[in-house]
């Protein structure tokens, strides 16, 4: 039963949403006709490395969101429902109800022994023509297979991708929501369950994995010591669980020859689709499918996103102290040398460690002429994003028979005006930038209708987005 709320007070939601560097709790009030967030928190998502193994601390998640969540039930007594969403691929291995270990991260290096022993079951080629994504080491199937290897998963009885993991410890209900399962490779791309041939290559039980439910499914009230812990009862609704899909729903694309770019840690690039392109050519390019709000399908290349800016900044502020982004930005605005760009989806920036020495030697290895000094560097690396962006938003278009007209971009890419700028400079077409909160936006959004409080199709609450974020336009010059 939906929690009921004082008269005349504005109906809001709480999205939880964890980022692969940090996490925050969203409050988002509906209000004639648009969506009023507030942050009530947000707290660091810091990995921790422990007998050579790398793992996401999710019980300091946990209590780091409840404890902003409480916070925020104090403030706003009109929250209706919480929904958390999250990265992809990673998963927590549990028995009986007791999670066994904290989930390993994506970065870490066991995977890489397993690709071929899963090829050599079902090459590379069948995968993507069943669950439609790109083979790349941090996938699903290569940690379960990993894990297989090693005897864990006979330990457990139940396997919960990361944002079914936190709303399990909400809910109670073992679920996997089917935005965040199509990360997997272990999902039919085309039916929206998971494959049997697929759970074999990767020497995993199909009861391991809980039944697949879509985005906006309501999952009932929170348990009684989730409801005690922030002082109310509110719903758990499961909504587009994977961050892109939800930060994608908060888009408001119109017409043929749209892509959209979520730009955050990773830079997830593409179209949306009503059907899945499951083409060679799709494959050979990189194009990964993921499963969208509404039965739509994403055709994207998941790539570097601001995590090369990032890690070059924490390095800086530990050997210099702290560093402004603004005046770090301003300065690479204003750098005119012609500096080289980089391939930024080179395995060698793709691990934590000395980013800017890298990016040195990467192009002193090609004879490109190499940034000197922060300002340069950071320069380097937009100018090496926008393109990336670029190629990636024209060829995901000519792969669906479209012509690239314009080009949508959330998270905190959206914030860089720099980034914005490069962007439409060489894509050749205007660039639309919209809300940094997007996923939180969209979370949102599919709450308040899975409560019966927005009503409609995808288009009705991307125009509820439109309306409270008006996309900012940069022209190509």
């Amino acid at each position: 039963m939906a929690r009921r709320r004082p008269s005349r007070m504005n109906p809001s939601f709480a999205a939880l949403d964890f980022g692969a560097t940090s996490g925050r709790v969203i409050i988002g009030e509906l209000e004639s006709g648009r969506v009023r967030m507030r942050e009530a928190g947000r707290f660091a998502n810091s990995p921790v490395t422990i007998g050579g193994r790398m793992h996401w601390d999710v019980l300091s998640l946990w209590d780091s969101a409840i404890t902003h969540l409480r916070d925020a039930v104090r403030a706003d007594r009109g929250l209706l429902s919480v929904a958390t969403d999250t990265w992809g691929v990673d998963y927590g291995l549990f028995r009986r109800g007791r999670m066994l270990s904290n989930p390993v991260h994506y970065r870490d290096e066991r995977t890489l022994e397993q690709v071929d022993r899963v090829h050599a079951r079902v090459a590379a080629a069948e995968i993507y023509a069943i669950a439609g994504t790109h083979s790349l080491p941090i996938n699903t199937i290569y940690q379960l297979a990993s894990d297989a290897s090693e005897g864990a998963i006979e330990c457990a009885d139940t396997a919960l991708l990361m944002p079914d993991l936190f709303t399990y410890w909400l809910s109670g209900e073992r679920i996997a929501e089917r935005t965040i399962a199509s990360t997997t490779s272990l999902m039919n791309a085309r039916t929206g369950e998971w494959d049997a041939r697929l759970l074999q290559a990767a020497e995993t039980d199909a009861t391991l994995l809980p039944p697949i439910v879509p985005p906006g499914t309501s999952l009932g009230a929170a348990t009684a010591e989730v409801a005690e812990a922030i002082g109310t009862s509110v719903e758990v609704v499961a909504v587009g669980a994977h961050d892109t899909a939800s930060a994608v729903a908060a888009i408001p694309m119109t017409g043929e020859g749209s892509a959209f770019v979520s730009c955050g840690t990773w830079g997830l690039v593409g179209v949306e689709r009503d059907e899945p392109v499951l083409t060679e050519r799709s494959r050979t390019a990189g194009f990964t499918n993921e499963s969208g709000i509404d039965g739509r399908h994403l055709l994207m290349r998941n790539g570097m996103g601001l995590w090369m800016l990032s890690e070059s900044i924490r390095l800086w502020e530990t050997e210099r102290g702290p560093v402004d982004l603004l005046s770090l930005l301003a300065a690479a605005g204003t750098v005119d040398r012609r500096l080289a760009v980089v391939d930024v989806d080179d395995p060698v920036f793709q691990t934590p460690g000395d980013m800017p020495a890298r990016i040195a030697a990467w192009c002193a290895e090609r004879g490109l002429p190499m940034p000197v000094g922060m300002a340069e560097t950071a320069r380097c690396i937009i100018d090496s994003l926008a393109q990336s962006f670029a190629d990636a938003a024209l060829e995901s278009t000519s792969l669906t028979g479209q012509t690239l007209a314009r080009i949508h971009i959330v998270g905190g890419g959206s914030r860089n005006a720099l980034l914005c700028q490069q962007l439409a400079a060489r894509a050749g077409v205007p660039v639309f930038a919209g809300a940094d909160e997007s996923t939180a936006l969209g979370n949102i959004l599919v709450q308040a209708r899975a409560m019966g409080e927005l009503s409609g199709t995808l288009d009705d609450l991307r125009a509820v987005a439109a309306r409270t974020v008006a996309p900012k336009r940069y022209a190509p010059r």
